[in-house]
């Protein structure tokens, strides 16, 4: 009988070379983390890694989905696009009208397999309850610790499963959870989820609720937890659907929850929604920095079952790319073509650049017919599910590439009136957002990059700028007239893409609206669109971190200027003193130099070919301190 679980999937990647087993023992605390992110951020992803000595009966394998090619071969594909034609044919399928009998008949067959998709329960135990703890102890596993100001051990790649108590209707989601003793963990669910609300309407009823959480077993379920389906749809459906095969599950020891059979791990407990809740974090987080400690519901675990030989897996978040890069790229891949048959015919495809961590920057593509239309997108896309949590999106015609960033940026440009094509909204933000003077809501710009129609126009809508040079001797001279200017990137310029990047040491208030007020009318700022002001530590010709830090440390609407056809945005990070910011701003996650320093000399023993560099070291210069939140 053919496997779907998580040791067909290892067997299948060290087949084609994708996965090193590293028999060395390694510490989950740290240690795992900086070996995991040298590795991940090569260029192409790296390779799958099963840590077999963890100092634990158990096995590690993390950076599972971390490239293109074990995405796809996690999801039973060549192409993730495959999947969206997919779900294309079966849209159309379902809705063209059966007009007779034999229309009606011919499509019995297809009604077969959309039931074959549907979650089966079976009886009798699964492989996932082959071995029962009598207690319940969470130290037998190797949960991680991945960042040093992390507050502690986190479960990072959980499935966790929980029902409506009015409905019965089951959700899968994956929330973090800090492990504090033996049977305790946190769980780390934002106001905007599901099991969020399943929590509440427990707490309104009274009740425990009670709760599984599934890790291992096919890779698919881990991804169908993580996708962005509608409310009251069975991710256990989209997992049916991926892998072909009903996902079969079985009913939980000590909770009234069903589980997939095939899972490595099951965790079962409950939260008592009359409880305190309990202090969690910090956690290393996929920005790139640090979420902050917060309150959050206690879980208590009442049974952990598994598999004989189950492995452990996890993930690690921090500056991208990471593997949940490649997750995101196939959800990218995936619904849009869900958002297109459905919501916005007039979409073409979309992008989510791995430097916008997902909700930071997203890339639209539209086939444009009539005046307004991108704005139409715009606001469409902000009222859809998790496209709500997007800060700038950027919409531009048929004809262009948006996977080519260089050619999107000069077309981008080449339409832009900065007065009248950049937009400013406001509504709900991921809870992980630091950037907002308000917890979780904030500001979002949009930018119609695309051609526009003559009622879109105004006066100056097709005068060219006068591009001027930014030489050497010119930069030298206006940081010489502005010493707080560290230096400027006007590399992009010479491309044919107005925008300049200038690092200031800030220390006054409102110092970039001030310093930009004597600068702007320089005769080289003419020349320029888009004047990006970042922090002296950053390094501004490297343009992907650029991305990266902007796009996190901005609320677009109270940090862009706009005077003329210019636009200045404040990428600076925010402080109490100079902006008057009162939230705690995180810090920047990175490894410390012992666990640096210990990997270095352990690498030549861990069979991880050619030597890497820690990525932390491109980044110690953003770090304030060693704590996980700026003090000022």
């Amino acid at each position: 009988m053919k496997k779907n679980n998580i040791d067909s999937f290892i067997e299948k990647t060290e087949q084609k070379g994708e996965l090193i087993r590293i028999k060395e023992f390694v510490s989950p605390e740290l240690e795992i983390t900086e070996i995991t992110d040298r590795i991940s951020k090569q260029i192409d992803g790296g390779k799958a890694l099963l840590f077999e000595n963890t100092g634990t009966d158990f096995p590690v394998l993390i950076n599972s989905m971390g490239s293109m090619n074990r995405i796809c071969l996690a999801l039973g594909v060549e192409n993730l696009d495959d999947i969206g034609k997919e779900i294309e044919v079966l849209f159309k399928q379902i809705s063209e009208p059966k007009l007779g009998i034999i229309d009606k008949l011919k499509f019995l067959p297809k009604l077969a397999q959309l039931s074959s998709w549907f979650p089966k329960n079976i009886s009798g135990k699964g492989q996932c309850q082959e071995v029962v703890q009598e207690t319940p102890d969470l130290s037998k596993i190797p949960i991680l610790k991945c960042w040093p100001a992390d507050g502690g051990k986190f479960i990072t790649l959980p499935m966790v499963i929980t029902k409506d108590p009015n409905t019965g209707i089951r959700n899968i989601g994956m929330y973090r959870m800090q492990v504090f003793d033996k049977q305790l963990t946190g769980m780390h669910w934002h106001r905007h989820k599901v099991g969020a609300r399943h929590y509440s309407e427990y707490k309104k009823l009274g009740k425990k609720m009670p709760i599984a959480v599934a890790l291992g077993g096919d890779l698919t379920y881990i991804y169908s937890a993580t996708a962005p389906l509608p409310d009251n749809l069975d991710e256990f459906i989209l997992a049916g659907f991926l892998r072909k095969k009903k996902v079969e599950l079985v009913k939980c020891l000590t909770q009234d929850i069903e589980v997939p059979a095939d899972a490595d791990f099951i965790i079962e407990g409950y939260i008592d929604p009359q409880e305190e809740l309990i202090l969690e974090g910090p956690f290393g987080d996929h920005t790139g920095f640090y979420s902050l400690a917060d309150y959050y519901p206690k879980f208590h675990v009442t049974c952990i079952t598994h598999r004989k030989d189950a492995i452990y897996p996890a993930t690690i978040v921090g500056i991208p790319p990471q593997e949940d890069a490649y997750i995101g790229k196939a959800t990218e891949r995936i619904f849009l073509t869900p958002i297109r048959i459905s919501m916005l015919p007039e979409i073409v495809d979309m992008a989510l650049p791995f430097e916008g961590v997902a909700h930071n920057l997203t890339l639209i593509k539209i086939d444009k017919s009539y005046p307004g239309q991108a704005q139409k997108v715009m606001n469409a896309l902000w009222g859809a599910g998790q496209m709500m949590f997007n800060k700038i999106m950027i919409v531009i015609d048929n004809e262009v590439n948006i996977h080519n960033y260089k050619d999107l940026a000069r077309y981008v440009f080449e339409n832009l009136q900065v007065e009248s094509d950049i937009f400013f909204s406001k509504g709900p933000l991921d809870i992980l957002d630091h950037s907002s003077s308000k917890f979780s809501f904030g500001g979002k710009m949009g930018i119609d990059g695309s051609k526009k129609f003559d009622e879109e126009k105004n006066d100056s809508q097709n005068e060219k700028i006068n591009v001027v040079s930014f030489s050497e001797s010119v930069i030298n001279s206006i940081k010489t007239q502005f010493p707080e200017i560290e230096n400027i990137n006007s590399n992009l310029i010479e491309d044919g893409i107005p925008v300049i990047f200038v690092s200031i040491k800030k220390d006054k208030n409102q110092h970039v609206k001030t310093l930009w007020e004597a600068m702007k009318n320089l005769p080289e700022m003419q020349s320029v669109k888009f004047v990006i002001f970042l922090d002296s530590v950053v390094n501004i010709f490297d343009i992907s971190m650029n991305i990266w830090i902007l796009t996190n440390n901005i609320d677009p609407k109270r940090d862009s200027i706009i005077s003329e056809n210019q636009i200045v945005i404040d990428g600076t990070r925010k402080t109490k003193a100079d902006d008057g910011f009162t939230r705690d701003w995180p810090n920047v996650v990175t490894s410390d130099e012992k666990t640096i320093r210990t990997i270095d000399l352990k690498w030549e023993k861990l069979g991880l070919g050619k030597f890497i560099k820690s990525p932390s070291i491109k980044y110690k210069n953003l770090v304030i301190n060693d704590g996980a939140t700026v003090f000022e």
